[in-house]
């Protein structure tokens, strides 16, 4: 039990960190360059890390590795920032909160995971404590944003299951580096094609680019594919839920956002999800474990 909660602190730091993610793009890069950003965070942290592990794929792994980083990078980044430009920030967040059930679905199909009750409890009330974190009432609902809200959550959560149904015999640091790399080189093109040339960047651009990539990408993903390996996605997935609640806390403590008692309930929902889920795995293992008794 010790060792379990172990991987589940340590992979929940990931969303955690993810959760700077608004904060850092808005107040040190340039706006205007989601694919050239996408891109500057996936590919550099990906090819930093593959000088590391000096480790290439092998055999069928070059395949599997574009997919998952097609998914885990290129379209799930490419479809969040097109759901992030035309919804509310509190809209494109709910959308993409409904994730976890997809990857519910999933692990039932791909990995043959039992579908539990809790399981889908936790999922939709995570789904809530998103929405009374971030959504506003005035909200507008776009239709092109919600759908590539819905797909690129799907690319997410198709990333996450395949990524425990792949498990390469590495570790969680060459699996990052391959798949950071690919997905980096599948965003360079497009990049390219699609917006203008970055302008001269200053140092507070290099800073923000530095954490996202070497941090808010390397780091946290070594911790997310480690977790993913270690755990199921049913019980990692809803860890994601952290992240849009720190990002409130950050815009409260560091931008003077207000906080107010809804948003509050929020977290505390959020918390319970996150509570429930793991239930619903330990639920699980106690008839496993009086079955070897």
């Amino acid at each position: 039990m010790t060792t379990r909660n172990t991987d589940l602190l340590l992979t929940a730091i990931a969303p955690a960190i993810w959760g700077s993610t608004y904060i850092v793009t808005t107040q040190f890069l340039p706006a205007g360059y989601p694919l050239t950003v996408a891109m500057l965070r996936a590919l550099p942290a990906g090819l930093l890390l593959l000088l590391l592990v000096r480790q290439l794929p092998q055999g069928i792994w070059w395949a599997r590795v574009l997919v998952l980083g097609a998914l885990n990078f290129s379209i799930f980044w490419w479809l969040l920032f097109v759901a992030a430009y035309r919804l509310p920030g509190g809209v494109a967040a709910t959308v993409g909160a409904i994730q976890p059930l997809i990857v519910i679905l999933l692990a039932r199909g791909l990995l043959g995971a039992p579908i539990r009750p809790l399981s889908i409890i936790a999922a939709i009330a995570g789904m809530a404590g998103v929405a009374l974190l971030i959504l506003t009432p005035n909200a507008a609902l776009d239709p092109i944003g919600i759908a590539a809200g819905l797909a690129g959550a799907v690319s997410m959560a198709a990333g996450t299951v395949l990524s425990r149904r792949w498990q390469p015999p590495v570790t969680p640091l060459t699996f990052t580096a391959w798949q950071l790399t690919a997905g980096g080189l599948l965003l360079l093109p497009v990049a390219l094609l699609q917006e203008p040339s970055l302008p001269a960047l200053t140092t507070a651009n290099l800073l923000g680019l530095a954490w996202l990539g070497l941090i808010g990408a390397a780091l946290t993903y070594i911790l997310w594919f480690r977790g993913i390996a270690r755990l199921e996605p049913s019980v990692v997935s809803p860890l994601g839920f952290l992240s849009p609640m720190t990002a409130v806390i950050l815009g409260w403590s560091v931008l003077g956002q207000s906080l107010s008692v809804t948003q509050i309930f929020g977290m505390v929902v959020v918390l319970g999800s996150v509570w429930l889920s793991q239930r619903a795995q330990q639920a699980k293992l106690a008839p496993a474990k009086l079955a070897t008794a």
